[in-house]
């Protein structure tokens, strides 16, 4: 019996070896740099993951960090979309080092990057043209992505008239001081935790009345007991009541935005494999 299981076992996996998903995973090659920048005078330091097996240009997503700043989780996010066939740039709004663990730390520099929009504008712009001119990068077909604080930044440079491919926001802030402008063709996707006691009930339906009132294409996502901080593995470490992880919600929230990807810049570039 146990020699015939493992017959079967055996058959199972050299007939995946030989399927095209098993074939393009296989040839999967993720590669990582750091990117150093500017905007004006403070330094940035950026994260890009891509594909390298993969040839041609393909879609790019801007990703934006928690309010922790540019850490792991931004980056990880950057790798995941990579695994995907996208290229995945995780930008830094704070400034090179800016890293905080603890919470007071970590609203100081939110402040200090929100108190002057037209450079945290900046910030935002200078990633995103860094992003674009990758060459792995199909400049035409971009997306941006934020989780807690970042979810903001998406949310008020699509106010501010951006364009984008898709925006998704995950435990993402949805207060504003502006209003999108009606006529913005972006899908907005927002991946919201429902026992979420920071973006409460009250700020959701506010955002769902401003998106309506623009005739903006979105889709607001709930997940059944997920806090704030729900894609994070570390949430729990932070101390901060209504802080927890979420695997289930974790992985929903991102196979969400993988569909709105795929219908929005096509299938994952990893279809296209390089030739050997």
């Amino acid at each position: 019996m146990h020699k015939l299981a493992s017959v079967h076992a055996a058959l199972w996996v050299a007939a995946l070896a030989l399927s095209p998903l098993w074939s393009a995973r296989a040839r999967a090659e993720i590669k990582t740099q750091q990117i150093e920048y500017k905007q004006g005078d403070t330094p940035l330091q950026g994260f890009v993951a891509w594909d390298d097996a993969i040839s041609g240009k393909r879609p790019g997503v801007l990703i934006v960090h928690e309010w922790w700043g540019h850490n792991q989780h931004a980056r990880n996010q950057a790798i995941r979309l990579a695994q995907a066939g996208y290229v995945g740039f995780a930008l830094d709004m704070y400034g090179k080092g800016k890293l905080a663990t603890h919470p007071n730390d970590a609203k100081t520099f939110m402040t200090e990057a929100t108190s002057d929009f037209p450079r945290e504008k900046a910030r935002f712009d200078v990633a995103l043209a860094k992003l674009k001119a990758l060459p792995e990068v199909d400049p035409k077909k971009i997306a941006a992505i934020g989780y807690c604080f970042g979810g903001a930044v998406v949310l008020d440079m699509l106010r501010t008239g951006e364009s984008f491919a898709l925006v998704a926001t995950f435990h993402g802030a949805l207060a504003t001081k502006q209003t999108i402008k009606p006529g913005n063709k972006t899908r907005v996707l927002v991946l919201h935790g429902a026992a979420d006691p920071m973006i409460n009930a009250e700020q959701v339906a506010a955002f769902k009345k401003e998106m309506d009132a623009a005739h903006v294409r979105y889709q607001v996502i709930e997940y059944p007991g997920a806090k704030h901080g729900f894609t994070n593995p570390d949430a729990d470490k932070a101390g901060v009541a209504g802080l927890a992880y979420d695997a289930k919600a974790d992985e929903a929230s991102f196979a969400a935005l993988l569909n709105a990807l795929k219908e929005q810049v096509g299938a994952p570039a990893a279809a296209k494999p390089k030739k050997s």
